[in-house]
């Protein structure tokens, strides 16, 4: 359930946004013609894009180049509330603010499929995030001049982090998006915990096209295919490592343990438990 929505718009186009929500919730994140910075100032976020995963928390952040993501918004230990600010970009607002005088960082293109890195907590990201929530707070005090010394400045911050080289990477290819095939996106998530809704979205088809093309791209439903994959990585690491089921389940893409212990005795005719002690005892003998 969203509880507050703002947005602040720079020559037309979105440019600042903030959300305070309850979680969990999902939603689709696609921009083909734009890039984003999101800083999560409460909860937890999964950003999902075609053939990466990754998870931020509060005080950390993340840029995204131009492409496919869905995500998940979750609450926290410390916090059972989301927000979060974004920040956009889009290429005719940047050529426009610098007056077609692009930095060298945002147009020496560099090969890359990295499409999105995490920032730890830095505190001039920090502060910098105040101060556009001051905006919010008294948007009598916005004005253009002030909208586009902003904009400049996040994208000078983002290049002096700690994490600037894969920064550096993603802004030199901010609006190039990199194009992957289906079986490349499918095989990225074999062990996600993402819906097929999400997986479709990522694909760029709709649910009952992304079906009909997985089906005839593996001669098998999406649901049989990938729980299958889940059950055989479980498996595998119930037999060499020294995890909990309860991890491995998890680390498999599993949202239930208790769904997936009757998943796994239904294929295997044992639970995943009684399968890792029988291992263990072989492994002893």
């Amino acid at each position: 359930m969203i509880i507050d929505y703002k947005t602040i718009d720079l020559f037309d186009k979105l440019l600042f946004e903030t959300i305070i929500l309850k979680p969990p919730y999902k939603k689709p994140n696609l921009m083909p013609n734009e890039a984003c910075f999101l800083y999560i100032l409460k909860g937890e976020y999964d950003s999902i894009s075609e053939t990466e995963s990754l998870r931020i928390e509060a005080e950390e952040s993340l840029l995204m180049k131009c492409g496919n993501y869905t995500c998940n918004m979750l609450p926290s230990k410390s916090s059972d509330e989301y927000q979060a600010l974004a920040i956009h970009f889009f290429p005719e607002i940047l050529l426009k603010v610098y007056e077609n005088k692009l930095p060298d960082f945002l147009k020496n293109t560099e090969p890359s499929a990295l499409s999105m890195s995490k920032l730890n907590s830095d505190i001039l990201i920090r502060k910098y995030i105040e101060g556009i929530l001051f905006y919010f707070e008294n948007p009598n005090l916005v004005n253009e001049e002030i909208l586009i010394l902003k904009l400049k400045e996040i994208i000078l911050l983002l290049n002096q982090t700690t994490s600037a080289p894969a920064i550096r990477t993603i802004l030199s290819n901010l609006f190039n998006p990199t194009t992957y095939s289906f079986r490349e996106v499918i095989e990225s998530h074999y062990y996600s915990n993402i819906t097929l809704d999400q997986l479709a979205q990522l694909t760029n088809l709709s649910l009952s096209t992304f079906k009909r093309v997985f089906k005839k791209t593996y001669n098998t439903s999406p649901a049989s295919y990938l729980r299958d994959k889940k059950l055989e990585k479980s498996l595998e690491l119930l037999g060499s490592t020294d995890l909990r089921t309860t991890d491995i389940a998890y680390d498999c893409g599993f949202t239930d343990v208790s769904h997936y212990s009757k998943t796994f005795k239904l294929r295997y005719g044992l639970s995943p438990t009684v399968y890792k002690m029988t291992h263990i005892s072989k492994s002893l003998n």
